[in-house]
């Protein structure tokens, strides 16, 4: 019998108390990206931390790791497990729109989808719109907040059920509530990465959500946490652990405080791991990451971004 694995993805709950976390020292990252000499220059130089990541700090109370035991994945450990890759018959990302997506209200779906592709240099599609009245989804009200909340593992058995043969991963995104058991108060998603999908809510980075006024950047705002949650949860259908060795977009988080503090960059451990599973020219992709960080306005990843490049290229 199959047994089904699913990924949590919450932000707020505290399922076990990890040991004090100490982080790798300068030769404990260097050999968790492992040994470089024999791959191309331009490669070799991406690998290379040199000054543009700083290593994982000692974390506060409350953060991932000061709750949570992260074992940490080397390259090496991430090849051992023979990691999730694409093939010539299932190389696209899809996105699967759950409900609506209100213009001024929610992320532009274009704009998910430019990143999406920038970011895992893949072809990435945007399926029909699937409405939620009709879907035969099971729907709650939150005993707390009153708020629709959809059941998470309806939505990953109803897209696997869907999923387009070419695919890779699909992944459902959504204004809506999630919850994955009647016991839970919500979820932020969750993940099934051997049927390679999961579903993704970003319905609590909307202030209105709880109550609040959107500020003026609101749409900057939510934009920044739609695309870096959305490539995170991505990440980890390629096999991506969560990281320990940098700061990294692949760290875990804990509250959304530690969430916005994440990069949107991967260290040079996770990059190692992607490019290995996708095999892409990583100054073309930071090129593209480069073209869609300007044209949207994340002026600070576009300055870090284009420092790199000249680091790689020098």
């Amino acid at each position: 019998m199959k047994r089904t694995i699913y990924l949590i993805i919450s932000l707020s709950f505290t399922l076990c108390v990890a040991m004090a976390f100490t982080p790798p020292n300068q030769g404990e990252t260097l050999q968790a990206i492992g040994n470089i000499k024999d791959l191309p220059i331009t490669l070799q130089r991406a690998l290379n931390p040199s000054n543009d990541f700083e290593t994982v700090s000692v974390p506060n109370s409350g953060d991932w790791l000061a709750e949570h035991f992260e074992p940490g994945q080397s390259f090496d450990n991430f090849i051992s497990i023979t990691p999730a890759k694409p093939d010539r018959h299932r190389n696209k990302i899809y996105l699967q729109p759950l409900g609506d997506f209100i213009d001024g209200q929610s992320p532009s779906l274009e704009k998910l989808k430019a990143y999406t592709a920038s970011y895992f240099m893949m072809d990435t599609n945007i399926l029909p719109v699937l409405p939620i009245m009709g879907s035969k989804l099971t729907i709650r009200r939150n005993p707390y907040t009153r708020n629709r909340q959809i059941l998470t593992h309806d939505v990953l058995i109803l897209l696997k059920k869907r999923r387009p043969l070419d695919a890779f991963c699909v992944l459902a995104i959504t204004m809506e509530d999630l919850y994955p058991d009647p016991s839970w108060n919500f979820v932020f998603g969750q993940a099934s990465p051997q049927d390679r999908v999961g579903v993704f809510s970003f319905a609590r980075y909307d202030p209105v959500f709880y109550g609040e006024k959107r500020r003026k950047n609101f749409q900057g705002v939510l934009l920044r946490r739609s695309c870096k949650v959305l490539a995170h949860e991505t990440g980890h259908m390629f096999s991506l652990a969560h990281c320990i060795y940098f700061q990294c977009l692949m760290n875990g988080s804990n509250h959304l405080q530690e969430s916005d503090a994440r990069p949107f960059s991967l260290c040079p451990v996770c990059l190692r791991k992607l490019q290995f599973s996708i095999g892409f020219d990583v100054v073309d992709r930071y090129q593209k990451l480069l073209d869609f960080y300007k044209r949207v306005g994340f002026e600070n990843e576009a300055g870090w971004v284009s420092k790199r490049l000249k680091w790689i290229l020098n």
